[in-house]
């Protein structure tokens, strides 16, 4: 500014071959500039000429898929396996989870093997849109938790690596090979020793740690199902099959890999997941999978309460609820996950037994419309029978009081707890929804809207719905909640005020006459 109002004031006192000197000064800037902006140019072109040499191009395909399948390196014999070249499935990366390819790309990338596997490939095969997503890889699960911050390592039978992107988790495991039995556990053995290390099994030849890696034709066999060991990889959009899952898939059979009973030794929670799966996909199950069902179903009393727990929220979340408990009655599996409800079903027309075909219908609903349920809700219905056995054992046909109500209660649950370890925030949820069926018969004012205002109102009304629905007389109780819930509140406080009966008039109290003072 000092320089401007000098020259305006004395005029321009520089020399004049100052001006140009100025002038040239910013284009030899630019003139660096453009140059380093072409070296970074050439040496991007450099790098990626390099990767490229190293990777074979995801898009570009030859003609024959087995040479596309070779350029991965996956040190296997490409002839004992079905190629799916892309022009021949329909699985699009459209339906594939953005976050699920993240971890894909990121994993090639780094130089590793890495393929959608698993349910995903399964569900978009069948036409479906699946939510869960897991990948295989060679890289190790440390390796993997190095290449993502946003991941943690778990498991300790089998190590895991959950990839968390905002509420959905990224499932990454490592091939697993066939190994012999370095450690055999007996039964009642302290498992302590086992801690570190990568094989061990048990006298009954469950798995109790497998984290030996091999590559991916071996974990191909290792895994459960022939439908469930299906590769998707995104160098070349094919699909891999080595345990000729597709054909299985085209029947609509659950096919065990290996020897069924061998396999369901090995991890009994197999039994359920071949039930989830055939309900869940309306799938039989094929023979010799299927035989050793009953039989081996007492395996399960090996596994903990809280792994049976999550596994039957998986049971009734998937969608099939009603028919994955028929089949689990059919192979009798049930009577080791619900033996006290199972004791009180008499027949499927009894009460009991329509109340709770109703709610796992219920619940089918609920998600097919993209609504939430709740595992306190199932569980109040699946212990429900038990409930009102122990009621009538010390009621008989009264009504109940609320403290003999919350003594059987604390029965029932703590019977259920020995088969699946209901977490305490749904026992809890659970109590509250029994006790409302009490608090919803309305007697007055305050009783309606205690009931009116607790946070599981809702819960306990579509429950109180259930029992009417199911043949259970509750005199109009379910149509009388229902009217108040649509009317407004002047409405309410007429509906209220007809529950309360017509006061009658006080008689005045007739006072003893005083006896009269004695002289003395």
């Amino acid at each position: 500014m000092l320089k401007k109002l000098t020259r305006l004031l004395f005029g321009n006192t520089t020399p004049d071959d100052a001006e140009p000197t100025r002038s040239s000064a910013p284009a030899r800037s630019v003139d660096a500039r453009g140059t380093k902006q072409a070296a970074n140019k050439q040496n991007k072109k450099s790098a990626s000429s390099r990767q490229s040499a190293r990777k074979p191009d995801r898009h570009q395909q030859s003609s024959n898929p087995r040479d596309d399948l070779r350029q991965l390196d996956l040190n296997i014999d490409v002839d004992k396996v079905t190629v799916v070249p892309r022009e021949q499935h329909n699985i699009s990366r459209k339906e594939i989870s953005p976050s699920a390819l993240k971890v894909l790309y990121r994993l090639n990338d780094a130089g590793f093997q890495a393929f959608l596997v698993g349910g995903g490939v399964r569900d978009i095969l069948l036409g479906g849109h699946p939510k869960d997503f897991d990948i295989s890889t060679n890289a190790t699960p440390e390796e993997v938790r190095e290449l993502f911050r946003n991941s943690r390592v778990i498991g300790r039978r089998f190590k895991i690596v959950h990839v968390r992107f905002g509420r959905e988790i990224i499932e990454v495991t490592t091939f697993r090979a066939h190994h012999e039995i370095e450690t055999e556990v007996s039964e009642g053995e302290s498992r302590k020793h086992i801690k570190h290390l990568d094989s061990a099994h048990s006298s009954t030849g469950m798995i109790l740690r497998d984290n030996v890696y091999g590559n991916i034709a071996e974990d191909a066999v290792r895994r459960d199902f022939t439908v469930n060991a299906l590769y998707y990889t995104t160098n070349h959009f094919m699909i891999l099959d080595f345990v000729n899952g597709l054909p299985d898939i085209e029947q609509r059979l659950i096919r065990m890999i290996g020897d069924p009973e061998t396999r369901y030794r090995e991890d009994p929670v197999r039994i359920l997941r071949a039930i989830r799966l055939a309900a869940k996909l309306n799938f039989g199950i094929e023979k010799n999978t299927e035989e050793p069902i009953p039989r081996l179903a007492t395996l399960l009393d090996s596994i903990s309460s809280a792994r049976l727990f999550d596994e039957t929220v998986k049971l009734f979340t998937n969608g099939s609820a009603e028919k994955t408990f028929a089949l689990l009655r059919h192979y009798k599996v049930a009577d080791y996950l619900f033996q006290p409800t199972l004791e009180c079903l008499q027949d499927d027309n009894d009460v009991d037994s329509k109340l709770l075909t109703l709610a796992l219908r219920n619940t089918d609903n609920r998600l097919a419309e993209g609504k939430s349920v709740t595992p306190a809700f199932l569980y109040a219905a699946l212990l429900w029978p038990p409930l009102q056995y122990d009621i009538r054992q010390m009621c008989g046909d009264k009504v109940p009081t609320l403290g003999q109500l919350q003594e059987c209660a604390g029965e029932v649950i703590v019977e259920q707890l020995q088969f699946t370890a209901i977490p305490k925030r749904f026992t809890a949820m659970m109590r509250e929804i029994w006790e409302l069926q009490l608090r919803l018969s309305p007697r007055n004012r305050r009783s309606v809207e205690i009931a009116y205002t607790h946070p599981r109102f809702r819960a306990a009304y579509d429950f109180l719905l259930l029992r009417e629905a199911a043949g259970e007389q509750l005199n109009g109780l379910g149509d009388w909640w229902t009217q108040f819930q649509q009317v407004d509140a002047d409405a309410q406080h007429v509906m209220i005020d007809a529950l309360q009966p017509a006061k009658s008039p006080r008689k005045k109290r007739r006072r003893k006459p005083r006896k009269p003072e004695s002289a003395d």
